[in-house]
């Protein structure tokens, strides 16, 4: 068998190369052959996959309708209120002057346009399944920039079997091509690339707010009638026409009129509604607020003001979190895939393309850190002036000493009799400990320095807890007990010397 030697060094049999790999997109929707549409190759248009549309016009003025919703539009807004709150910033894609002045260029084109109105609005995809952006390209000198970028009507919108993107006019309902690098698109939800319509939470939404409407329509029926009884009118059997108008008129006047007449031989009685039990229109009303805010947020604690229960709190929280930095990949994912690489392409050719992404992760705790530092401090550490304008910014610069440390007292004159005959008691027991700190130092500090490691390096104390357990094992103090003998033996038989000689 002959062998081939590839571009990686790798020896691979010859026949591994007789033919080259399928490079062709086979399972395409353009060809009519996507059972799932049935035959669309007759068709100038793709339809809509989503079951709620098809089944009602393929129209998404239902889903804007679920807008006016209170509580799809509460959850909604604080989702997209709690994008919209964290900063974006613009990363060069490299470190060359091209790569820095692309990203220079695009963030000052994205301040002008007002990238926070421009996501807002695209946000809506998350509802309808896809939004579309319309950019406006200026000169400016030598050029391309974003002038402005208009948010269009999604449904004025739809896509060729081929994905592209057409524009539906009142003269041209199959649409019309659209040219390149004009229009951003933006869909989200679906579970295939064969959709380009998406799938958005209208489609989930639909249920729960037909269901809460219809629920509220007939509560306020049964308001209606538990709150004013139904008024009765009887007329005898010789009643003429004219006659059971006022009757009919006096039983309507009941409602609004404090003092009304009967005719002689009517009477007017009130019907009390009689029912047993409870009605549950409130429960279905609040289950379906509360399957709004799941379905939008994915929790309900930051919608309903019911965290705390069950101690969940902290974790919706986090899912929340979660969602959020969801959209915000999202967005700038596609926006930094299509627009920030025409701009890049067309003036800074050859430069890495830049990146815009949004700031969600939550700043440290300093309080904590503060905290670490000093326990630090007490274990014979401090922080690198580069530490402390790391994590605690710009602005800070060492104290000075105070007097009595920067000038420590001078020491006694030799002369001194008093110091000369206390200095002379300590001797003894001076020598040990000073040599007894000298030859422990080194095996101190071998003990000291996977902890002092392990404090800088946790990021919670729960984690420092859990470290020393693990570095308390690994620990062997046999040579420091070993000096510590001999350091006590030293001193026990200084003291019978110093005994002895007393004597």
């Amino acid at each position: 068998m002959e062998y081939v030697r590839t571009g990686s060094g790798v020896l691979v049999p010859e026949a591994a190369f007789a033919e080259a790999p399928e490079n062709r997109e086979i399972a395409t929707t353009a060809d009519g052959r996507d059972v799932t549409r049935g035959f669309v190759d007759a068709l100038d248009l793709l339809t809509t996959q989503d079951t709620v549309l098809a089944g009602r016009g393929i129209d998404l003025r239902i889903y804007e309708e679920l807008l006016r919703d209170d509580q799809v539009a509460a959850c909604f807004g604080q989702r997209r209120m709690s994008l919209l709150a964290a900063e974006w910033e613009v990363e060069p894609g490299g470190e060359r002057r091209i790569d820095r002045k692309a990203a220079e260029s695009l963030k000052a084109q994205l301040d002008e346009v007002g990238f926070d109105r421009i996501t807002d609005r695209m946000l809506y995809s998350i509802i309808y399944g896809y939004s579309v952006g319309e950019c406006l390209w200026a000169r400016d000198g030598d050029e391309v920039v974003l002038a402005d970028l208009k948010v269009r009507k999604a449904r004025r919108f739809a896509f060729a079997p081929d994905m592209s993107l057409r524009l539906l006019t009142s003269r041209n309902t199959r649409g019309e091509a659209l040219p390149d690098r004009k229009f951003w698109v933006v869909a989200t939800g679906a579970d295939n690339d064969d959709e380009p319509y998406g799938l958005g939470l209208g489609h989930q939404l639909y249920w729960p707010v037909l269901f809460k409407r219809n629920d509220i329509k007939f509560w306020l029926v049964f308001l209606e009638k538990f709150g004013m009884p139904t008024s009765k009118g009887t007329y005898p059997p010789n009643a003429q026409p004219q006659e059971k108008q006022k009757l009919l008129a006096a039983v309507r006047a009941i409602r609004s009129d404090s003092g009304i007449i009967v005719p002689e031989g009517m009477m007017i009685e009130l019907i009390e509604a009689a029912r047993s039990g409870t009605a549950d229109y409130k429960e279905l009303c609040a289950r379906m607020d509360s399957a709004i805010a799941k379905v939008v947020l994915g929790q309900t604690a930051s919608s309903e003001g019911t965290p705390g229960r069950l101690g969940n709190d902290e974790l919706q929280g986090d899912v929340l979190a979660s969602v959020v930095k969801a959209d915000a990949d999202l967005i700038c994912g596609s926006f930094n895939r299509t627009v920030v690489r025409w701009l890049t392409d067309w003036n800074y050719p050859g430069a890495e393309y830049p990146r815009v992404w949004r700031v969600l992760e939550a700043p440290e705790d300093l309080n904590g850190l503060a905290e670490r530092d000093e326990r630090l401090a007490g274990i014979g550490y401090r922080p690198t002036a580069e530490r402390i304008a790391e994590v605690y910014g710009d602005g800070y610069e060492e104290a000075a000493p105070p007097p009595d440390a920067a000038s420590p007292p001078a020491a006694p004159a030799p002369d001194d009799a008093s110091f000369a005959e206390r200095d002379a008691e300590r001797d003894a027991a001076d020598v040990l400990a000073d040599r007894l700190e000298t030859d422990a130092g080194p095996l101190v500090d071998d003990l000291i320095e996977p902890v002092r490691r392990l404090v800088m390096e946790a990021d919670s104390l729960e984690a420092v807890r859990d470290g020393l357990l693990e570095l308390y094992a690994e620990m062997d103090p046999a040579e420091l007990g070993t000096l510590m003998q001999r350091a006590l033996m030293a001193a026990e038989m200084a003291g019978r010397f110093d005994l002895d000689a007393g004597d």
